[in-house]
């Protein structure tokens, strides 16, 4: 079978998961802190907690969700297929 069911998949997932991610971030900063997140974290006026503190939050929040659509994209290409896609079963 073609790598191209798997690729679609995969960026579907990825454009979702950043979706949804985005979404996460601006409304947990905003219960965390009461502030809309930084516009722009490397900007010399935002404060260096401040900076740290986003990029921990969505460095963490933006894998985890990732992560979490390519498991269940890999988990329906196995239940249509019967096999894992191909880079994951390289990977074993």
């Amino acid at each position: 079978m073609s790598a191209l069911p798997w690729k679609v998949l995969g960026t579907g997932g990825a454009v979702l998961s950043g979706i949804a991610a985005k979404k996460i971030l601006t409304t947990g900063w905003k219960a965390a802190t009461g502030n809309p997140p930084p516009a722009n974290p490397e900007h010399p006026d935002t404060s260096w907690p401040e900076a740290l503190a986003w990029a921990v939050f969505s460095g963490a929040v933006i894998g985890v969700a990732r992560m979490l659509a390519a498991r269940k994209a890999a988990e329906y290409y196995r239940h249509s297929t019967g096999h894992l896609p191909p880079k994951l079963q390289e990977a074993g």
